[in-house]
């Protein structure tokens, strides 16, 4: 992927390699077992996976609240620290991912929110930055 538009008009790219489509609006790369059929996110670099787009409109399966800022390194983000939602979204019939969750009051998250996929800004503030994983509820991607 070379980068997605932001609002704003900027140009990002994702963190890592292979982690979403070129496609307008992009979606997450899977992985799926070529023996088994099951499906896995990230897409592993093994010969015996073979890359697949994944669904972009999924479920909040389950969520947490990450409260402080993580150990550097591995975490390349922000010195300044805002709390950020992770949460697992569960994608019908292919795989359950583990994204953050944007656009949302941590008093609005439930179990089954509809959410869409839309990569975020690791730094909000850096607009030479990378972009997450993330997702978005429904009525907040309209």
């Amino acid at each position: 992927m070379t980068g997605l538009q932001i609002p704003g008009g900027s140009e990002m790219r994702a963190i890592a390699q292979g982690l979403f489509t070129d496609e307008t609006p992009p979606r997450l790369i899977g992985g799926k077992d070529r023996e088994t059929g099951r499906i896995v996110y990230p897409c592993p670099d093994a010969p015996t996976y073979d890359p697949v787009p994944l669904l972009r409109e999924g479920t909040l399966w389950s969520w947490t609240v990450q409260r402080f800022r993580p150990k550097s390194p591995p975490y390349a983000g922000p010195d300044s620290f805002a709390p950020w939602v992770v949460a697992y979204v569960e994608l019908p019939g292919q795989v359950i991912v583990q994204a953050r969750l944007v656009d949302v009051a941590f008093e609005d998250l439930r179990v089954g929110l509809p959410v869409r996929f839309a990569p975020a800004p690791l730094d909000p503030a850096n607009p030479d930055g990378v972009l997450v994983p993330a997702f978005v509820p429904m009525e907040a991607a309209a």
